[in-house]
């Protein structure tokens, strides 16, 4: 978020706190892209904040309550308020239980089995859901449409609309067993708490093959986990890599250093195997 809208959207979940009884003093900014995450202290409330009409806040809340009930390593909403939506100012608001880190990462085997665990009880929900084939599709909008992706060179908008397109169909055609996954479960969506790794953010649930989860993953994450078909895991971390690009490149991305993000993304995918994960790219564009 811009900072004008930052300061607003603060002032929604601050003002929907106080009526709730948990008047905030402070409010925190752990995260700010397209949605803000916020920690709102002393009552430490985690409030998750974006525009009204550009989230499924309500999904997110009803998936989350389901997941909890099946014995899913996910975070809780906040128990003392209604687990509703909240909205105010244009802004929607979700409040979450606040988990202090207890490590600064969690180790791949403890990722590896929590993720596990998740699809597991994924398995026993029964909700509507996108595909993520429909993922590809926005991204391919993205890169078809000059109107969206203005600054995107044309050699690079053929290219990436070729790569996605084929790496659609590559996947498709393999045929894979296809089920409720988190659609997005990077080291940003897992926490290190005292009740193990527990998953957030699941505006991104869609339906496909577990490996479009694992490719969100760091290398030694997948090494842990059972059953994993490697030929497919390589081929949903090259789309993975065209989508992250492909978002980088939208107008209207809020993303930090987006535009440095895309351009990288694009030397990487015409680079070739092997397909770097998410984790390594962060590495690498944050200097690490």
């Amino acid at each position: 978020m811009e900072t004008s809208e930052v300061t607003r959207a603060i002032a929604a979940a601050t003002s929907i706190a106080a009526s709730l009884d948990l008047p905030a003093n402070d409010a925190i900014v752990l995260h700010n892209s397209n949605k803000l995450a916020l920690r709102l202290t002393p009552y430490d409330v985690f409030a998750r904040v974006a525009p009204v009409g550009q989230e499924v806040a309500q999904f997110e809340v009803e998936l989350a309550q389901r997941l909890a009930e099946v014995g899913s390593p996910v975070a809780a909403l906040d128990p003392r308020v209604e687990p509703l939506v909240y909205t105010r100012d244009g802004f929607a608001v979700t409040l979450w239980t606040y988990y202090e880190p207890v490590t600064p990462h969690v180790s791949p085997v403890d990722y590896a089995k929590a993720l596990e665990q998740l699809h597991a009880g994924m398995r026993k929900v029964d909700v509507a859901s996108p595909h993520f084939s429909d993922r590809i599709a926005e991204a391919e909008e993205i890169v078809a449409n000059p109107s969206l992706s203005p600054e995107l060179p044309d050699a690079d908008r053929v290219f990436l609309g070729s790569r996605l397109r084929s790496l659609r169909q590559a996947i498709d055609d393999r045929g894979a067993e296809e089920q409720l996954l988190h659609g997005e479960p990077h080291p940003g969506n897992v926490l290190s708490t005292t009740y193990g790794p527990l998953f957030i953010d699941f505006e991104t649930c869609c339906r496909g093959p577990v490996e479009f989860d694992l490719a969100h993953v760091p290398v030694a994450v997948c090494e842990q986990y059972p059953g994993v078909d490697q030929g497919l895991l390589d081929e949903c971390r090259q789309l993975v890599l065209a989508m992250v690009a492909a978002w980088r490149w939208d107008a209207g991305d809020q993303f930090p250093n987006g535009r440095q993000w895309g351009e990288d993304f694009l030397r990487v995918l015409r680079a070739g195997p092997p397909w770097p994960t998410l984790d390594t790219m962060a590495t690498r564009l944050n200097g690490q």
